[in-house]
């Protein structure tokens, strides 16, 4: 893979960054587009034709579905060579985790499998541990399931009533309680379960179904998803060997948090599946639909959604691929030794929790508008089930709740942005302190742009970092120490940071790719980014408005109102023209339209 710089988490806020080192789509070894074509034809081959019976939560089909992914390595990609997995890199397994996004409820089983049902072991295990469970976890023998949430520990998952106690004779830990919306519940072998010990060192461990005491409540019935095992499990007097506790007793905060930032990424992953499942398949409808005497795709609106889903999926897809190639640069910076140390991994791990949770937030919610669109493109038939579209749009909503509610993840961003500059880790105070001197003198008048392609929108992302980082500065100086009260403002500063992050991932890989393949076939990254920057610029300067006004007053509000209007003076650009250009491209293609072969 070729060397990049490794960034700080969340340093794309006040550096600026080069295409080159940034990954994306466009960077796929042979290896790479391999995986995809294979994972995508297991999709549509072996999981699409059994889709009534995965719905109907045949266990017997869900798990031989899950064996065959195992045969053909989808299981193992995050797995050692050593305990029978195939130790790929994370680019690998975001390229698998996409293409089975669009498997409808199985992704989900899969993905809880593959993710937090394995992931605690595979970076927080022991040798022994790994040796007994990897390899089944990984050939699809065994399932794996998480249990953390409880009735009154859902978001605040450290508040959980599940204990253990040491038994008499030291050998065994006695876990009591009941851990709520497990998915796989039904048909997993192992269970990560936190619980905390004597009520109070919170602690992970590895549990078997067969252990004595563990059982599992009915089916819940769900809006949507319901070809997965959602249940209830239930812990009496169970007994657990001490050898299986996960990583240290008391050290259960750092594997919960860790595997959960990488389950967002990935949930962000899966996402980018469904989407493009959904483009292709409305496309090919309003290719077929005939109304007026000619395909519903040459209508105006139409050609508009088909654009916008592509445009958001595309933002999503490079972000997600961005993320992930910054966790192989993470992670390559450890020695072989350093990888099997929980602590290093978790540390390593954690550098991105604020860009897993800009994944799984902005992925999660584009989701949620493509599914919406689709159905409308189908209009009356996008409501009948027998229709793809109905399913996807009930799936689709519980991205939203799981893997951390999107409010909370709202929160973790600015929070997390905070408490890292307040610890030195990132320099965020001392660009703040310099930004508003700056920002004084600044005259977009005065700006001359170089005659290139993007160069306004490179610029203005700039000038949306700037914005961001002015409101955020402002904030924390009014607020200080009681700024984790004001959610409704902590959300807006998060929803600035999320799209920055957005459009500049975008950008750099439009700016990739009109290196590596010319003008014309950059034309639709091109228009995307143009498009998507345009309609960012509008939103963030109305946050930091409201955000600015909430904060401040009188002739204090009047000066940093000022301040943002110069930083976001801005001449918009006719994006319908630039819509319907992309929208004669996906008809014609008949498919999501960002993928160079």
């Amino acid at each position: 893979m070729t060397h990049r710089k490794v960034f700080k988490g969340a340093e794309f806020l006040i550096t600026d960054v080069s295409p080159a080192d940034v990954f994306t789509p466009e960077d796929f070894t042979d290896e790479h587009r391999m995986i995809l074509d294979t994972a995508r034809d297991f999709v549509k081959n072996e999981i699409a034709p059994k889709m009534d019976s995965i719905e109907a939560k045949d266990q017997g089909v869900v798990r031989d579905i899950l064996s065959s992914a195992g045969e053909l390595g989808f299981n193992s990609t995050d797995i050692p060579e050593e305990y029978g997995g195939m130790g790929l890199d994370k680019v690998s397994t975001t390229v698998v985790t996409e293409a089975l996004g669009s498997a409808g409820s199985f992704a989900v089983s899969y993905g809880a499998h593959t993710g937090i049902g394995t992931l605690p072991i595979v970076y927080f295990g022991t040798h022994e541990q790994k040796q007994k469970y990897l390899p089944g976890l990984a050939s699809g023998e065994l399932c794996g399931a998480y249990c953390l949430t409880e009735a009154n520990a859902g978001s605040d998952a450290l508040n959980a009533r599940t204990k253990a106690v040491l038994s008499e004779d030291g050998k065994h830990y006695i876990l009591n309680g009941e851990k709520m919306f497990i998915t796989n519940a039904g048909w997993a072998d192992t269970f990560i379960v936190y619980a905390k010990v004597n009520g109070e060192e919170f602690t992970s461990f590895i549990l078997e179904r067969g252990f004595q005491g563990l059982s599992t409540g009915a089916e819940e019935k769900k809006m949507g998803i319901h070809g997965s095992s959602t249940r209830t499990v239930i812990l009496e007097d169970v007994h657990v060997p001490v050898e299986n506790v996960l990583h240290q007793v008391g050290k259960g905060h750092q594997v919960a948090f860790n595997i959960l930032n990488i389950g967002r990424w990935k949930l962000g992953a899966a996402a980018v599946g469904g989407c493009k499942q959904c483009i292709e398949e409305a496309t090919k409808y309003a290719n077929g639909r005939i109304q007026f005497k000619q395909p519903i795709s040459k209508f105006g609106l139409i050609q508009s959604k088909l654009a916008e889903m592509s445009i958001r999926t595309f933002m999503a897809e490079s972000m997600i691929y961005r993320t992930a190639g910054m966790f192989d640069d993470q992670l390559g910076t450890l020695n072989e030794e350093d990888k099997k140390d929980g602590g290093k991994n978790a540390t390593a791990i954690g550098e991105y929790a604020i860009e897993c949770s800009i994944n799984k937030v902005y992925g999660s919610e584009v989701l949620s508008y493509v599914v919406d669109e689709f159905v409308q493109v189908l209009g009356g038939y996008g409501y009948i089930s027998e229709y793809p579209a109905e399913r996807a749009y009930r799936d689709s909503r519980i991205g939203r709740i799981y893997e951390g509610t999107n409010e909370i993840n709202r929160l973790l961003v600015p929070g997390t942005l905070m408490r890292r500059a307040m610890k030195g880790e990132l320099p965020l105070m001392s660009v703040v302190q310099n930004l508003m001197a700056e920002v004084m003198e600044y005259s977009p008048l005065a700006v001359e742009l170089p005659d290139s392609p993007l160069a306004l929108q490179e610029h203005m992302i700039r000038m949306m970092k700037k914005t961001a980082l002015m409101v955020a500065g402002v904030a924390a100086q009014k607020f200080l120490q009681n700024l984790e009260r004001e959610q409704e403002l902590l959300a807006l500063i998060s929803d600035m940071v999320i799209e920055i992050f957005a459009m500049e991932s975008g950008l750099l890989r439009a700016l990739k790719v009109l290196d590596k393949y010319g003008a014309e076939k950059a034309q639709p990254y091109v228009d995307a980014v143009e498009v998507y920057v345009n309609d960012a610029v509008l939103k963030i300067e109305t946050w930091a408005k409201q955000a600015l006004a909430h904060i401040e007053e009188g002739e204090t509000l009047r000066t940093q109102l000022v301040l943002v209007k110069k930083l976001c003076r801005y001449q918009p650009i006719d994006t319908l023209a630039l819509r319907r250009r992309l929208a004669e491209r996906i008809t014609q293609l008949e498919k999501y339209p960002f993928e160079l072969r």
